[in-house]
């Protein structure tokens, strides 16, 4: 799960509109408290605090008490007059908001720009500029489709997501009520009655809510952060405040066990969800429904109510404070790290939050209030839009002003050779076997480059992908749905070389067989071979129980998609089946890379191969650099051996060992590749002048195209040895 943010909502004095009809339609002082409670769950959420592993269903509480706050000021106002006055309203939505976002989007933008590598720092100021254009929850559920983008260190503009749900409900929630207004006029049906409304809110809530469950299942990140996917939670918010007449005869013991009935499922969802749980989809009811009836319990005056507790000052001052508070939080949180030079730690999280909480302070007396309440502001809507605009604009232009004065990182060091794997000679002493006298040549030709790389410090100016265009330097297979998502099964045609050809070679596992794609697909197309490449992310081949972390559940999706994939491998009887897969696989899967378990596995995997009748052969593993190595890089420019890991830190030799006699012994072959990466000592995250690795754990296209003589001779071999 990704990182939860708390969105403003506005406080009932300033925009008050009295209606004696809706009893307490005034200030809340319950919702004040209301606010606390949900911005004290995601803080310590996002500070790690032991216990509050779903403290990011605070937000779900924020939009309910936004949709309540806001429906029943529009609808108020729409009963009295027959419209809404759209300026006056955005207006005080401008003074309330911006003011304060953009000070703290333009804090963190130069903080960012300061402290981290230029490389994350250009990506995290794209952030600001969509942050303070409210459209980060659209550039995050973007990005989160990208499977590859999972591993990269959270944005500092992240908890700008809710902000941008809430702002963009400010947008279209006028507009309905507007329209329903004017229907309800068109229809003389007289238009004090809420129940207009009550219709269009209790369609938007539903459309929303089934858009929400499917979306967790086939697009989680659009079902986190779109307004589409949490409308319905604004809803019924919205819709608690239009039959607030009918909670405010509701007996006051029935209220006030509502009410703590409603704190109890919060609290409950703040402890026992965590990054696991399926989200939002169905798991949204608990703390909606929880939120939803503390607000209902508030509609009538109880004395043992939950009111009791959201009442006391010291709670109604936190909730006062929860915007600015949130705004800070998050930014602190990150960016001190890089302030001190090491990881907070529990302690240094609470003094981080503690921080933050005073500049929230500062924030709220000398910019919010101030122009929250400034009279020549409150008495023009054209003033307060003006000042929002200004805002706006501001934090726009010093992100953008930013972006550009941080360079893209280049390196400046000596230009360096490319690698390029010669043909194999052709010894004039007859050898035992040619093709494994040409895979040693290879290997020699590339482990003489490895080493010769481990002495680059400085990055070399001719880098190949620059460091900038690293994380887009991926395989097509991995954008055409060739790559199978985590919740997608099946594996539709992925054909390339020939694919026309009688001769089929499977490159089949998980996304670390896919990122070898480019090399095998020109040694297809030469040969006239139809290459089929079969991959699902974090899915191996092996018929291991598996459980995915990013789901939080028995991996049915993978054990599936294995099943489909070897019943078509035994009805199209590939000449070759070339096995990848990652070594990265802890405990949270199940299972352990190069335990016991996984290599038996892959004994019985190959064996299983093997009988359909087809060649294997099992890529050995890349070394992981434990790290963002583009990231890493352009951090230290001038030191790249600072990136690469040690062999005994990026390789396991015993696993490489064990795996390499368990594929033999089913029947395959078996390519150890650490001699195209390592030395004994080190593995070089630059080779010649190629930049090795695109992420934290995947090949350059580059890099993988440079060693295509290598793994064709390999290729080769497994073929004259099935």
């Amino acid at each position: 799960m990704t990182d939860t943010a708390v969105g403003d909502l506005p406080t009932p004095q300033a925009d008050r509109v009295h209606d004696e009809s809706q009893p307490r339609a005034g200030f809340r002082p319950d919702i004040e408290g209301l606010r606390a409670v949900a911005v004290v769950a995601v803080v310590l959420f996002h500070a790690g605090m032991p216990g509050c592993s779903g403290g990011f269903v605070g937000v779900d509480a924020f939009f309910v008490i936004s949709g309540f706050l806001i429906t029943g000021i529009l609808c108020r106002e729409a009963a009295a007059t027959g419209t809404v006055e759209l300026a006056r309203f955005y207006g005080a939505r401008a003074r309330r908001l911006l003011p304060a976002a953009g000070l703290v989007v333009v804090s963190t933008a130069v903080g960012a720009a300061v402290l981290l590598p230029p490389l994350q720092a250009r990506q995290v100021l794209g952030d600001a500029i969509a942050s303070a254009l409210y459209v980060g929850n659209n550039r995050l559920a973007l990005r989160g489709t990208d499977y590859l983008a999972a591993d990269a260190p959270p944005s500092p503009f992240e908890h700008f997501w809710s902000l941008g749900v809430e702002e963009q409900f400010y947008l279209v929630w006028p507009v309905l009520v507007i329209a329903t207004a004017w229907l309800v006029r068109r229809r003389r049906s007289g238009s004090a009655t809420p129940r207009p409304y009550l219709i269009v809110l209790t369609v938007v809530a539903a459309l929303s809510f089934a858009t929400s469950l499917i979306w967790t299942r086939t697009l989680p990140p659009w079902a986190f952060f779109s307004l589409p996917a949490r409308a319905w939670e604004l809803a019924v918010g919205g819709l608690v405040a239009l039959s607030v007449v009918v909670w405010s005869r509701l007996p006051k013991s029935v209220a006030a066990l509502a009410g703590w009935l409603g704190l109890v499922m919060v609290v409950m969802a703040c402890t026992h969800f965590d990054g696991r749980t399926p989200y939002p989809g169905s798991a949204a009811l608990v703390p909606v429904i929880g939120t939803a009836l503390m607000i209902v319990s508030g509609c009538t005056e109880t004395r043992f109510g939950v009111g009791w507790v959201l009442t006391r000052g010291g709670v109604r001052a936190i909730g006062g404070l929860s915007y600015t508070w949130y705004l800070w939080h998050w930014p602190v949180l990150l960016l001190a790290p890089h302030v001190l030079g090491h990881s907070l730690g529990p302690v240094g999280a609470i003094g981080a939050i503690v921080m933050a909480a005073g500049l929230a302070m500062l924030t709220q007396w000398a910019v919010e209030n101030p122009v929250r309440f400034a009279a020549p502001l409150r008495n023009s809507a054209v003033r307060s839009l003006a000042c929002g605009g200004a805002c706006t604009a501001a934090a726009t232009c010093v992100a953008l002003a930013a972006f550009v004065l941080v360079p893209a990182p280049v390196g400046h060091g000596t230009a360096a050779p490319s690698l390029v794997l010669a043909a194999p000679r052709v010894s004039a002493t007859p050898v035992v076997d040619p093709r494994d006298e040409a895979v040693r040549q290879l290997m020699a030709q590339a482990q003489s480059a490895v080493a010769a790389s481990t002495e680059i410090h400085a990055v070399p100016r001719n880098l190949t992908p620059s460091l900038g265009n690293a994380p887009g330097d991926k395989a097509d297979v991995f954008g055409n749905g060739c790559v199978r998502s985590w919740r997608e099964v099946g594996q539709g045609e992925c054909a390339s070389g020939d694919p026309a050809s009688p001769t089929t070679v499977a490159l089949v596992g998980d996304s670390h067989a896919a990122m070898w794609n480019p090399a095998l697909e020109p040694i297809a197309a030469a040969r006239h071979w139809r290459l089929e490449t079969m991959s699902k992310v974090t899915c191996p081949l092996l018929d291991l129980p598996i459980t995915s972390p990013y789901l939080g559940r028995e991996y049915t999706e993978c054990e599936q998609w294995r099943g489909e994939v070897l019943n078509r491998l035994r009805i199209e009887h590939p000449r070759l089946i070339v096995v990848g897969m990652s070594r990265r696989y802890g405990g949270d899967f199940g299972f352990v890379s190069y335990d016991r378990a996984w290599v038996d596995a892959l004994n019985r995997m190959v064996a299983q191969l093997r009988a359909i009748g087809s060649a294997v052969l099992v890529l050995g593993p890349i070394p992981d650099p434990h790290g963002t190595v583009p990231t890493c890089l352009s951090e230290h420019i001038d030191d790249a051996t600072a990136c690469a890991p040690a062999r005994p830190l990026g390789v396991n030799d015993p696993g490489v060992s064990a795996e390499q006699a368990a594929a033999r012994g089913g029947g395959g072959q078996y390519a150890d590749l650490t001699p195209m990466f390592c030395t004994p000592v080190r593995c070089p995250v630059i080779v010649g002048n190629t930049l090795v690795f695109r992420d934290d754990n995947h090949l350059t296209v580059s890099y993988a195209q440079t060693l295509e003589p290598a793994i064709g001779a390999l290729i080769d071999r497994a073929l004259a040895h099935r």
